[in-house]
């Protein structure tokens, strides 16, 4: 992170103060989210992310997965149901 700062890439150091999951699989640095924002931010930074990781003597490439939250699910299927009834006229 401190060469994200160092280069003045603020949005992606402050994206990366949000990860909160992160493992190495094989040469990959895999970071899950279910934050939209953090993996657009993410993905668009990669290249930086993949600079700043070697800058610490780290060959790993950078990938960002995205999974649905149970309170994504639950929204999801609460719009779902609400839809379903949208049009039903109760007597």
């Amino acid at each position: 992170m401190l060469f994200l700062k160092e280069h003045h890439k603020v949005a992606l150091h402050v994206a990366c103060g949000d990860i909160t999951n992160a493992q190495i699989e094989g040469g990959d640095l895999v970071i899950r989210t279910s934050d939209a924002f953090l993996v657009d931010v993410l993905e668009n930074g990669k290249k930086d992310i993949e600079a700043a990781l070697r800058w610490q003597g780290l060959d790993l490439s950078f990938k960002v997965v995205k999974f649905e939250s149970v309170e994504q699910k639950i929204e999801k299927d609460i719009k779902k149901v609400k839809n379903f009834f949208s049009n039903v006229e109760f007597e």
